[in-house]
């Protein structure tokens, strides 16, 4: 795990709805930076090992986008989920879950997960490569404040949930 003040330069693939393609399916592909997302702004980026996993799906992304207005509230530009995950899976889980708020964002690559120091091997669960449950409030690229998971290590066999959470990050934000 590395510890580090600034996040890594990254290019997403994501897709994007385009009614001009018209059909069944109106998406195109579009790059979306670290700057796009992150330059000039107040961002909560919460990481997680995976769409449709059961902490992921009943607990720690159903909390932020409950609380998102609360973030606003608090002067976030903009709250991210990131998971190890491609474009098509994430928007079939957001669509799933009915999230509306929060923006979803595959790092199906891992290439953003790995240069932060927070990809671990889950091969003992049958998932490969994920990123470490963790979040963080960045400020115009810098990281201002991290909370990661304790037990960071490859293989873990367990999956902990007490620190990366919608309540930890807005108790920091709130003693500010």
């Amino acid at each position: 795990m590395t510890e580090q003040r600034q996040i890594p330069n990254v290019t997403f693939k994501t897709r994007v709805r385009d009614e001009s393609i018209g059909g069944d399916n109106p998406f195109r592909w579009q790059d979306v930076t670290t700057d796009d997302i992150f330059k000039n702004k107040r961002v909560v980026l919460f990481a997680l090992p995976g769409a449709y996993t059961p902490t992921c799906t009943t607990a720690h992304l159903p909390g932020y986008e409950k609380h998102y207005d609360d973030f606003k509230a608090l002067g976030i530009d903009e709250v991210v989920c990131l998971s190890v995950n491609d474009a098509f899976v994430m928007y079939q889980w957001r669509k799933h879950l009915g999230v509306e708020k929060i923006f979803l964002l595959p790092d199906g690559n891992a290439e953003f997960t790995r240069k932060m120091g927070m990809l671990v091997d889950k091969s003992n669960l049958g998932f490969s490569m994920r990123s470490w449950r963790y979040s963080m409030v960045v400020q115009n690229k810098e990281i201002e404040k991290m909370f990661v998971e304790p037990g960071y290590a490859d293989n873990c066999p367990d999956d902990p949930f007490e620190i990366s959470g919608a309540d930890t990050i807005l108790e920091y934000l709130r003693s500010k």
